[in-house]
C-alpha cells in the first residue's frame, strides 16, 4: 500500500487582511506540507498558491483551473516527487470549475486528485447539487486509478443534497471516517475583517472525499490556529482538512 497526504484549503482570495494572514498561511504550509493540497479562491496574478508552495523545505508544482476569469480559480499543489498528469478541467457553471491530474505514488499504485470549489448563495442548494452531479459524471471520465480523491469548499453542510450525491456515487468523507463525524465548523474560522463574509449560519462546508481502494488513516482540520497576538486573525476565513491516506 501507498500513503498519501491530501488537504483542502479555501485561501479568501486577496480579501480580509491578506497581507496579515500570509505568513500565518506560510508557517503552517511550511508544517504541514502534503503531497497533494487543492487551494480554492486562487488569485493567480498574486502567485498566492506558489508562495505557499515555496514554504517549506518541499517542492511543489502548481497546477491552476481557471473558474470564471483567468486570472482567479483553483489551483493543486504536487509535492515532488509526484508528478502530475493528465490535466482535465471541467466548467460548473456560475463562474466554478474543477480540474484533475493524475498521479503515480511511489509504491505503483495511482490516484487522480481533483479540486473544486461550488455556488456559494446560501438558497444555493440546488445548483451545488447539480453541480456535484456534473463533477461526478466528469470524474467517470477520468483516467483509470487505484482512487479517487476529490477536495474543495463544497459550500455545502452534511444534510444538502449535494453531499448525499456525493455519497451515493460511492464518495466517503475522510474526516467523518476518520472521526466519525464531521467537524462541526469549518467556516467561519473567527477571522475578523471590514468587508468580511457574514452569510449563513457556521458549519461543515469543506470536504476531502476517497472513493476506491483506499483506507483513511487520519484526517484533522489545519490552518485552525489564530495568531498568538491576535485571536481575530485566521489563516483564512475557512478552515482547511488534512487527511492521510493508505491507497491499494
Amino acid at each position: 500500500m501507498d500513503r498519501v497526504h491530501v488537504a483542502t484549503l479555501n485561501l479568501r482570495n486577496l480579501a480580509d487582511r491578506w497581507a496579515e494572514r500570509l505568513p500565518l498561511l506560510l508557517a503552517d504550509m511550511a508544517a504541514l506540507q502534503p503531497d497533494l493540497i487543492g487551494l480554492q479562491e486562487v488569485v493567480y496574478p498574486l502567485q498566492q498558491d506558489r508562495l505557499l508552495g515555496a514554504a517549506g523545505a518541499a517542492h511543489y508544482r502548481s497546477v491552476r483551473g481557471w473558474a470564471g476569469r483567468p486570472e482567479y480559480g483553483n489551483s493543486i499543489l504536487v509535492r515532488e516527487p509526484l508528478a502530475p498528469a493528465e490535466l482535465d478541467r471541467i466548467d460548473l457553471g456560475s463562474d466554478r470549475a474543477a480540474h484533475r491530474v493524475r498521479a503515480e505514488l511511489a509504491g505503483g499504485t495511482s490516484v487522480v486528485f481533483a479540486v473544486t470549489h461550488l455556488h456559494h448563495r446560501v438558497d444555493g442548494a440546488a445548483e451545488r447539487d447539480t453541480q456535484a452531479g456534473a463533477l461526478i459524471d466528469w470524474l467517470e471520465t477520468a483516467p483509470a486509478a487505484d482512487a479517487t480523491i476529490v477536495v474543495g469548499d463544497f459550500n455545502a453542510d452534511p444534510a444538502e443534497p449535494a453531499y448525499a450525491r456525493m455519497e451515493a456515487a460511492g464518495f466517503r468523507s475522510a474526516y467523518r471516517e476518520a472521526n466519525g463525524a464531521e467537524p462541526a465548523v469549518t467556516w467561519p474560522s473567527g477571522l475578523q475583517a471590514p468587508a468580511i463574509d457574514q452569510d449563513g449560519d457556521p458549519d461543515c462546508l469543506d470536504y476531502v472525499w476517497l472513493r476506491g481502494a483506499g483506507r483513511v488513516v487520519t484526517a484533522s482540520l489545519v490552518f485552525d490556529r489564530p495568531d498568538v497576538e491576535d485571536p481575530t486573525l485566521y489563516p483564512s476565513d475557512h478552515f482547511g482538512i488534512s487527511a492521510h491516506l493508505e491507497i491499494g
